[in-house]
C-alpha cells in the first residue's frame, strides 16, 4: 500500500489539504537544510531553471528560491488543457515572481499549429483512445515546450519525490542520467521529503497552492488526464487512470544512464550565500 494511505484520512466537511496532511517527519529540519544546500548547488551549476507544474512540491521550491534570492529561473508549461484552478494559480505566481527579478517566470506553450493539427486529426479526447495517442499529445503539449525551456541550461530543478510512485522510488538529490546526452544535471531537492513535510512547509510559510489539492488531487496535470484519488490509492493513481499502472509518466522524467558529475562553478553575484549558510547551520 502506498504511503499516501497513511496520510489520507476519511473526508470531512470543508477539510483543507493543510488540515489533512501537514504532519512533518521527525527529521524535517534536517531535510529542509539538505534541500537548501541542494538548491545552493543547483544555483552554482550555471544557467539553471525550475520546472514548475504548480503542484504543492513546486510551490515549495519556488518559495525557497525566492526566500534565499537564488538565481534560478522558473518556468511553467501551459499545455492548453490545464484546470481553471491551475491557471488561476499561474496568474498569481506571475504577480509574485514579478517582485523577484532573480527568479523570472516564463510560460511555455505548445506550438499552435502542431496542437491544432493533432486535435483536428485525432480529436479533443485522443488521449483516451490509446497510450500511443496519449503520449503523442504529451509530446506536443509538454515535451517539445520542455525542450525549449531547457535550451542552454546547465541544470534544472524539479519537485520529484521518492514517495510519489514506485517508478520514482530511486530519485536522487542530483540526477546525472541526462548528463551524457545533454550535458545537463537534474536537481530534485525534495527527493527525501514526505507528503506531510511538503504540507507542513506550506502551512508554516503560508505558501499559496492549487485548491484542487483540497479535493484529493495530490498530482495535478492536464484536466482530461487527472482525477481525484481514493483512500489507499497511489499518489499518481489519478493520472491517466485508464492506463496500465506501469505507464504513469508523460516522458518529462524518463531516466537514461548515469555519468560522472561535472565541476560546479561559483555562485553568481546576488545569491544570498550568507543566508543559505545560516539556514544550513540552524
Amino acid at each position: 500500500m502506498s504511503t499516501v494511505a497513511a496520510l489520507l484520512t476519511p473526508p470531512k466537511a470543508a477539510a483543507s489539504a493543510i488540515e489533512l496532511y501537514a504532519r512533518p517527519s521527525p527529521d524535517y529540519a534536517a531535510r529542509l537544510r539538505e534541500t537548501v544546500v541542494t538548491l545552493l548547488k543547483a544555483a552554482a551549476t550555471g544557467p539553471v531553471t525550475q520546472a514548475s507544474s504548480l503542484g504543492a512540491e513546486d510551490m515549495v521550491i519556488t518559495h525557497l528560491i525566492n526566500r534565499h534570492q537564488l538565481p534560478i529561473e522558473v518556468f511553467v508549461l501551459d499545455t492548453g488543457r490545464l484546470h481553471a484552478e491551475t491557471l488561476a494559480l499561474l496568474a498569481q505566481l506571475k504577480t509574485q515572481q514579478a517582485a523577484h527579478p532573480h527568479a523570472p517566470l516564463t510560460v511555455y506553450r505548445p506550438e499552435p499549429q502542431a496542437a491544432a493539427e493533432f486535435v483536428a486529426r485525432e480529436g479533443e479526447d485522443a488521449m483516451y483512445q490509446s497510450i500511443e495517442l496519449r503520449k503523442a499529445c504529451c509530446g506536443i503539449r509538454k515535451l517539445e515546450p520542455l525542450d525549449r525551456a531547457l535550451a542552454g541550461k546547465a541544470a534544472w530543478v524539479t519537485g520529484l519525490r521518492r514517495e510519489q510512485s514506485g517508478a520514482r522510488a530511486e530519485v536522487p538529490l542530483v540526477d546525472r542520467s541526462e548528463w551524457p546526452s545533454t550535458g545537463r544535471l537534474k536537481y530534485n531537492p525534495l527527493a527525501d521529503w514526505s507528503w506531510g513535510d511538503v504540507w507542513h512547509y506550506i502551512a508554516t510559510e503560508q505558501v499559496p497552492y492549487n485548491p484542487l489539492h483540497d479535493q484529493f488531487y495530490p498530482s495535478i496535470g492536464c484536466a482530461p488526464c487527472t482525477r481525484a484519488i481514493q483512500l489507499g490509492e497511489d499518489f499518481r493513481a489519478g493520472r491517466w487512470w485508464w492506463e496500465d499502472e506501469a505507464a504513469k509518466e508523460c516522458g518529462l522524467h524518463v531516466k537514461d544512464s548515469n555519468s560522472a558529475a561535472p565541476v560546479f562553478h561559483p555562485l553568481p553575484k546576488g545569491a544570498r550565500e550568507s543566508n543559505l549558510a545560516q539556514e544550513a547551520q540552524s
